[in-house]
């Protein structure tokens, strides 16, 4: 099932559902779902690795 695009709060939740269901780990489905969200203009910050 493909991802929907979109930066709304419902298409993030909607899309991290997506990934849990096919197998995805939450962290996982979870960084999928706001890097798409990214892809369609979210200002969504990246984490910061220390």
């Amino acid at each position: 099932m493909p991802l929907s695009k979109g930066k709304s709060r419902e298409a993030v939740s909607k899309n991290i559902k997506t990934g849990i269901k096919q197998g995805k780990s939450q962290k996982q489905a979870v960084a999928i779902a706001l890097n798409e969200a990214r892809k369609s203009g979210a200002k969504i910050p990246k984490k910061s690795r220390k």
